[in-house]
């Protein structure tokens, strides 16, 4: 059992059946990530250089073929921050390079496969909501996503490269928010998998269903 594994139960979580109001208990602070705003960028770069670095195994022999690259985690490293309040606005112009984590995978000369970490920068310049100035700051955060299916190496030891990166800016704020609840979980037992080789044949009638073929 889990959630989602034909558990029903007023305490779990999944669709809501009836009056939602029914089961309501109590007000409760939880402690959360708030998302003020958020708008997603996607572009693709012709003819991007990456510079490979920490290659894995550390000596590959040149030259190298492109096999493909990738973003490592997910998350964008948001750096050289900028956020403009407009006047008589709730927006501001929020400037930022945002920087993707990338592993390359490669082949050498030798027909090893390798890889190396790399990264792709992108420099955004966006109109986004802020909240107004308060004791807790907000932030601006960056998830970042890319993919490169093609390329080619260079003699100074890089990549040419196409790639298309999809990258998220988030203005969040930790706030402690105040929600309705139905109180806490209850947490099934968990399901342990198993692969039952028998259970196909032991399901199998004893004798074959249906006429025979024999005639009276």
């Amino acid at each position: 059992m889990s959630f989602f594994s034909n558990f029903s139960s007023d305490h779990c979580p999944g669709p809501i059946t009836g009056n939602p109001l029914n089961g309501l208990c109590e007000k409760v602070c939880i402690q959360v990530e708030k998302i003020f705003d958020a708008g997603i960028i996607q572009t693709r770069l012709e003819n991007y250089t990456l510079t490979l670095t920490d290659p894995t195994p550390a000596d590959p022999t040149y030259p190298l073929t492109f096999v493909s690259a990738r973003s490592l985690t997910g998350v964008g490293i948001v750096s050289d921050l900028s956020v403009e309040r407009q006047p008589d606005s709730c927006c501001a112009r929020v400037q930022a390079t945002i920087t993707v984590p990338v592993e390359v995978v490669y082949t050498d000369a030798a027909g090893r496969e390798g890889k190396a970490t790399s990264a792709i920068t992108l420099s955004e310049d966006v109109l986004m909501y802020v909240p107004a100035a308060s004791v807790m700051p907000f932030t601006v955060t960056a998830v970042a996503s890319c993919v490169s299916p093609e390329g080619t190496f260079n003699d100074d030891g890089t990549f040419t490269v196409s790639a298309c990166v999809t990258c998220i800016l988030k203005v969040a704020m930790q706030v402690e928010l105040l929600v309705p609840s139905y109180g806490y979980c209850a947490i099934p037992p968990a399901q342990e998998y198993s692969q039952e080789v028998c259970s196909g044949f032991f399901e199998l009638p004893l004798y074959p269903q249906g006429k025979g073929c024999c005639k009276k």
